[in-house]
């Protein structure tokens, strides 16, 4: 993988230690109010002989960091997330503890409602720490670029439109908005090309049409930018959305609204 550097200065560390199940804190996913199951949350208790584990830093955010390290023997993802200065630190504690929390839950109710996300191995509440599976292959976005520069491949753009567009209505009939739809947070996995959901940091529940129409807004702002090479996308993006979504009308309808207001906004600076 291309432009990773080695982190040795991360919260995680590697010894002979025992992983412990620790109490699940009560909580649920985003603004809903429901809970979607138990996720299991571990904490490492480490004996001694601590050493400092060098982790490989994939990506830094405004709210976590990701790494690549492994688990129990297993390839996997870490997305830590860290504290924020400017906030008291027990209140910046309870706030990193709740959103770490509700992303662990989004992404087990996604799986449930049949949409392909990483296995969530582990979820740590003391180093503030999720524990995914790693997922081989390229993000859409990569393979999109790859279109614009060598020329589209057609059949393979209308398997990806139909996978977006499927996934998308599973998640709104099932109440849950992803909050970032961008082609970077979508990966098709390598030999099967099943596409994979990935960083559900901004997502929670609701069954608005506003809000599912404003989550399918993010997405088509995100292909007009960056791959408007590929020419209209959404569109067979939707055709698959309307297959899969049994309230796509409603949603579709406010979509043409969210529209309005976004080229009001672009008009008046």
């Amino acid at each position: 993988m291309k432009n990773r550097r080695v982190c040795s200065n991360s919260p995680r560390k590697e010894a002979a230690g025992v992983w412990k199940r620790t109490p699940e804190p009560p909580f649920s996913c985003g603004r809903g109010q429901e809970n979607f199951g138990a996720v299991v949350f571990f904490t490492m208790e480490i004996k001694t002989d601590v050493k400092e584990s060098s982790l490989i830093l994939l990506k830094q955010g405004a709210e976590a960091r990701v790494f690549e390290s492994d688990f129990v023997g297993r390839r996997s993802v870490i997305k830590e997330r860290f504290s924020k200065k400017y906030r008291h630190p027990t209140l910046d504690s309870k706030i990193t503890l709740k959103r770490l929390n509700a992303e662990a839950r989004c992404m087990t109710k996604a799986r449930r409602l049949g949409v392909s996300t990483p296995a969530l191995y582990s979820v740590d509440p003391v180093l503030h720490t999720l524990t995914f599976e790693y997922v081989e292959g390229p993000s859409v976005k990569d393979i999109l670029l790859e279109f614009g520069s060598h020329g589209i491949i057609e059949e393979r753009l209308d398997d990806i439109a139909l996978q977006i567009g499927d996934a998308i209505g599973k998640l709104h009939d099932g109440g849950l908005i992803h909050g970032d739809l961008t082609t970077s947070n979508m990966l098709l996995k390598s030999g099967t090309n099943q596409l994979v959901l990935i960083d559900f940091g901004l997502s929670f529940t609701s069954t608005l049409p506003e809000d599912k129409a404003v989550d399918l807004y993010v997405l088509e702002r995100a292909l007009l930018s960056m791959h408007s090479s590929c020419g209209n996308v959404m569109d067979r993006i939707l055709a698959a959305y309307r297959k899969s979504s049994k309230q796509w009308s409603s949603t579709l309808n406010k979509l043409a609204q969210v529209r309005q207001r976004g080229r009001k906004r672009t008009m008046v600076g």
